[in-house]
């Protein structure tokens, strides 16, 4: 028998159905090591020595491996093929052979990019050795991770507040939402004006927009005003009489190629874009899909590994899809050759592939019955555009035409249409941040030539004004990380959750702004460790880790030349800097009451203007205060403040609407907007509130204790009535997953009770 190691039981249960009675496949649940969670765990006074333990959860997972291993005769490890698979192979290896459980049976390590068959089978019967340059380049991202945050952090609790912490990638990642940011209040409107002429060709309707005026050529600021727009629209007028003419008539063809084949970042950028799908969503639905679905027959793996930097497709593969072109569409719709893109990462290894559906053969609307909702939408998303970066590109007919109104005047129509459809008919690649981009795309013009007229119906003069850079979205973050080198694919998703788990930043109308608390971080950073969230700087590092991983440089030197400087900035940092330094930022302006300096301080509400003669001088403002006029707050009728008996109004906060007394600061009394609900069920924790719903700043459901904060018992799920039959805990709560439906759940994090109910009316959760 032959003992074969992968991360998840859904892989394990694919993979067994290929390897036959011979093989018995046991899954790790992820990692089984990690570093010590206390100072000390990285050692750079002894070559960077890490210690690492076991993972408690995991604990019961080794054992079961360990007691397969005693039957087995040989040990094949088969996590995935990057450099954390070949970290998890390594950490559970070493733990097997520190407890003597390895013997001296071999061990294998095969590697496959897509569950499929031939590709398990072929892995299995071509095994490798472990690789030590994969393993030491993610021996030194940890180490890295590690000294940084364990370093950082504690200086964060001293000069800003307790319970921060700092990252060696999300600090940069958090420098760019928050200049951004600092672009958009920076910004000022500009206003300026276009022309545009509404003429008509045998009652064909065009519009075309003004281009040379008097000679010289219509910028965006040549008119910034009303009445210079005005008086360029009535020379017009004047000049062209109730006709257009035609001056010159420009058409010609172009080709527009298909996108290549999806990589981790491109495929987190089109999930954001056109299905609205988180970073992280969309590589947990990649992982079920590359993993194995059910598709009737037993589970088989959709789609190839979906942590990928290189635009490489196999040979069988693009045979397949040619085949298929032929076939659905004619040879007319086949290049000659096969399509070749170009890798840009310099790491991306070329014996991984782009992410592909196993077999394009395999149609979405064929699978649909077997996948969720989610699961369809990817699949289809990556087939489609698998097959589209084989097809034959598109042609698009484009003409422009100048038309005058008088001398030394002219207007531009400009239109185009798609010839021939090509790959266009299958797939068309997102944008981010473009208004407009397409305004000209399937417009018709009416056929023109040179000298002769046409009607004039109107000239109309427009008002525009210029608009600040847009703050980031998904896409356009991830977009962002891969340009600047900062973090690598498979980090993005837990880059982007990261800054949201710590509160730095919060996605608003699928846009990403920066917290008080995150500005003041990231000002702190970007002050006293310029280099460390320097673009440059990251990058020229994760290149320099990607180096290890290719055996083309040695991780300890590595990490030296990082730790020295870094450790002399962070204990010169902690002597000289005081917190005033950090949570303060003076401004040019005298406190009215005492006539010190006034500056924006960082409270635990938020940031706002406060007297720097605190606590002598308690003088306080909104930071916003000087800003437009605020909306008059609404009076809640029929009720007044139970504390001073003032008028109740609902204010605006930074999480929303809320109820406030008319007479603050002099009194501070706040509650809700929405009064929580009572669900009758007594709190398990202190037996003398009840729980009750209610939502959180920023609007996720959640119960709590009617007594807070006397008792600060609170649960995400829906309370049920108990006892737990496992534990006895007198509440349980009803927990809701597309995966898994409806289930009773113990709250209890150290009890494992789960039950699962029939709810169909239940909403799906997103995990």
């Amino acid at each position: 028998m032959n003992l074969v190691i992968v991360e998840s039981p859904a892989k394990a249960k694919t993979i067994k159905k290929y390897l036959g009675p011979d093989f018995e496949v046991v899954a790790s649940y992820g990692h089984v090591r990690d570093l010590v969670p206390k100072e000390g765990a990285v050692d750079p006074d002894h070559g960077f020595a890490m210690k690492y333990q076991i993972i408690d959860r995991n604990e019961k997972h080794v054992q079961t491996i360990a007691k397969k291993l005693k039957e087995a005769d040989a040990l094949y490890l088969a996590t995935d093929p990057d450099r954390e698979g070949e970290a998890i192979s390594w950490h559970l290896y070493e733990l097997l052979k520190s407890r003597r459980q390895l013997g001296k049976k071999p061990v294998h390590r095969v590697v496959f990019n897509e569950i499929t068959k031939r590709a398990v089978q072929d892995a299995v019967a071509n095994p490798r050795g472990l690789s030590h340059d994969l393993i030491n380049a993610q021996q030194a991202r940890r180490a890295l991770d590690y000294l940084v945050g364990f370093n950082l952090s504690p200086l964060l609790w001293k000069k800003i507040r307790r319970g921060l912490s700092a990252g060696r990638v999300q600090s940069p990642a958090l420098r760019l939402i928050c200049e951004r940011e600092a672009d958009i209040e920076a910004f000022v409107q500009q206003e300026y004006w276009t022309i545009e002429a509404d003429a008509e060709k045998e009652q064909k309707a065009f519009s075309a927009k003004l281009t040379t005026f008097a000679g010289e050529k219509v910028e965006q600021f040549s008119i910034v005003d009303e009445t210079r727009a005005t008086e360029v629209r009535q020379t017009l007028e004047a000049a062209a009489s109730g006709k257009l003419k035609v001056e010159q008539v420009e058409r010609k063809q172009r080709k527009r190629n298909p996108a290549p084949p999806f990589i981790t970042s491109t495929l987190q950028q089109e999930a954001a874009r056109k299905l609205g799908f988180t970073a992280q969503r969309t590589m947990r639905v990649a992982q079920q899909l590359y993993e194995g679905v059910d598709v009737g027959g037993g589970a088989v793996g959709l789609i190839s590994y979906m942590r990928t930097d290189s635009v490489n497709l196999a040979q069988e593969a693009i045979e397949e899809i040619r085949s298929y072109v032929t076939e659905r569409y004619g040879e007319s719709e086949l290049p000659d050759q096969p399509r070749v893109f170009k890798t840009k990462s310099k790491n991306a290894q070329e014996a991984h592939e782009a992410i592909r559906p196993t077999s394009i053969l395999r149609e979405p609307k064929a699978l649909k019955a077997h996948l969720s909702p989610e699961q369809q939408r990817l699949y289809e998303l990556i087939w489609k555009r698998t097959l589209a970066c084989q097809m034959r590109h598109a042609l698009i007919n484009q003409v422009a035409i100048d038309l005058s109104a008088g001398e030394g005047n002219l207007f531009r129509a400009t239109g185009s249409v798609v010839a021939e459809p090509g790959f266009m008919r299958v797939y068309l690649e997102g944008r981010d941040d473009v208004k407009g981009a397409d305004d000209d795309e399937d417009r018709m013009l009416p056929d023109m030539k040179a000298g002769e007229l046409v009607d004039l119906k109107q000239i109309r003069s427009e008002q525009h004004f210029t608009e600040p850079p847009p703050r980031y979205s998904e896409a356009s973050l991830v977009k962002a990380l891969e340009e600047y080198g900062i973090g690598r694919p498979s980090t993005y998703a837990s880059i982007i959750s990261t800054l949201q788990d710590r509160e730095y930043v919060v996605l608003d109308k699928k846009r990403f702004l920066p917290t008080d608390v995150g500005r003041v971080v990231n000002k702190f950073l970007t002050e006293y460790f310029t280099s460390y969230v320097d673009y440059d700087f990251t990058a020229r590092l994760e290149d320099e880790l990607d180096a290890v991983s290719r055996g083309e440089e040695e991780w300890i030197p590595l990490l030296e030349q990082f730790w020295r400087p870094f450790k002399t900035r962070v204990d010169h940092t902690q002597e000289n800097v005081k917190r005033s330094d950090v949570t303060q930022e003076k401004i040019d302006e005298v406190c009215p009451k005492c006539g010190g300096q006034l500056a924006i301080r960082l409270g635990r509400n938020g940031r706002f203007i406060g007297c720097t003669n605190y606590p002598d001088c308690d003088y306080t403002r909104d930071l916003n205060a000087d800003k437009a006029e605020q909306e008059a707050p609404e009076v809640v009728e029929g009720r007044s403040c139970p504390e001073c008996g003032s008028a109740l109004e609902i204010k605006r906060g930074r999480y929303g609407k809320f109820i406030g007394c008319s007479a603050y600061p002099k009194c501070k009394h706040i509650e809700p907007l929405e009064k929580p609900v009572d669900t009758g069920i007594a709190c398990p924790k202190c037996q003398k509130g009840t729980l009750q719903k209610k939502k959180s700043r920023r609007g996720k459901v959640f119960y709590s204790c009617s007594t807070y904060p006397k008792c600060d018992y609170a649960v995400w799920d829906e309370p049920i009535h108990g006892p737990c039959p496992r534990c006895g805990w007198p509440v349980l709560t009803v927990k809701v997953t597309k995966t898994k439906g409806a289930a009773k759940v113990c709250p209890q994090k150290e009890c494992s009770y789960r039950e699962s109910i029939d709810q169909e009316a239940a909403e799906p959760a997103e995990s």
